[in-house]
């Protein structure tokens, strides 16, 4: 499975670099293709916009995968939290009502399993992902619309922005409970009287067990984009579950990104530096909180 170019950017699909292709091909499958057993099936993605960049897997997940991950966290739920755009800590607000829990990467074999999938899905490497979060919403419950990537500085120094989001999910929802971008535009499919009036406006997805919705939250230069601009619909009619996971530019675990320090965060910026990449590819090499500041003699 072939899946770029030789000349693709660092810090894009997989922090790809100017290897041969030979090279490239060894490298990033690696990284990104799951154990064997299961491939992307194109015929189940559905492409949903391109402001934001949005596409939506049927059938993603199994109904055993869906009822393990519900099973995990039935009886470790807590108060969810939103992120303080001044501390960058987790604050409880009335903006998120649900309740959720998080599980390690690789907790056991099934979330490695779906880390997996994600990873060969998106092309992007599972070490890029925070821990998988599982999510109830009840009966009103709702999360208002925000940005899935940063507005501090505390944040972005593990991995830098987030980059991607896969949202799960892990039942089908009687009513309400959409994802909605309200500022996006509509998908033609016509809304009926099944969508609650809180999808009505903008690009809405229905919560069907089993499918995964991606969309991106920063453009292809690294900027970020303000039409990924989402949120979780009031549940009108049963208990919805989810279950997102947040991928980040680099690596989650890695060395932390402090904004404006003066240094290399990988060991090959000084060939990418030579080849062009600082002014090919800025948000990763040379931003706010760049990998390769040194090497770009931007500091």
């Amino acid at each position: 499975m072939w899946i770029g170019q030789p000349d693709d950017l660092p810090g894009w699909l997989g922090e790809v670099s100017t290897q041969t292709a030979k090279q490239l091909r060894g490298e990033v499958i690696q990284q990104v293709v799951p154990k064997p057993g299961w491939s992307v099936n194109p015929s189940q993605i559905e492409h949903l916009s391109w402001n934001p960049r949005a596409w939506l897997y049927h059938n993603f997940l199994t109904d055993e995968e869906c009822d393990h991950l519900v099973a995990m966290a039935r009886d470790k739920l807590e108060h969810s939290t939103v992120v303080d755009n001044d501390s960058g800590q987790g604050v409880s607000s009335e903006v998120r009502t649900s309740s959720g829990m998080f599980v390690l990467r690789a907790q056991d074999a099934v979330v490695a399993g779906i880390e997996d999938k994600i990873a060969a899905w998106t092309f992007l490497p599972v070490e890029n992902g925070e821990a998988l979060q599982i999510l109830r919403y009840q009966h009103g419950q709702k999360y208002d619309p925000h940005h899935d990537f940063f507005s501090d500085k505390v944040n972005i120094q593990r991995g830098g922005h987030r980059i991607a989001t896969v949202l799960m999910y892990l039942n089908t929802v009687g009513k309400g409970g959409e994802t909605v971008f309200p500022t996006a535009t509509p998908h033609p499919r016509q809304k009926d009287g099944t969508w609650s009036e809180c999808a009505q406006k903008g690009l809405a997805v229905k919560p069907r067990k089993g499918d995964a919705l991606l969309f991106f939250s920063l453009h292809p230069d690294a900027s970020t984009d303000p039409s990924s601009l989402h949120g979780a619909c009031p549940v009108e009619k049963g208990e919805k579950w989810s279950a997102p996971k947040w991928i980040h530019v680099a690596d989650f675990d890695g060395p932390k990104v402090v904004p404006g320090q003066c240094a290399d965060l990988d060991g090959r910026c000084p060939g990418w530096a030579a080849t062009g990449e600082c002014t090919k590819n800025p948000g990763y090499m040379v931003g706010s909180t760049g990998h390769c500041r040194k090497s770009c003699r931007v500091c």
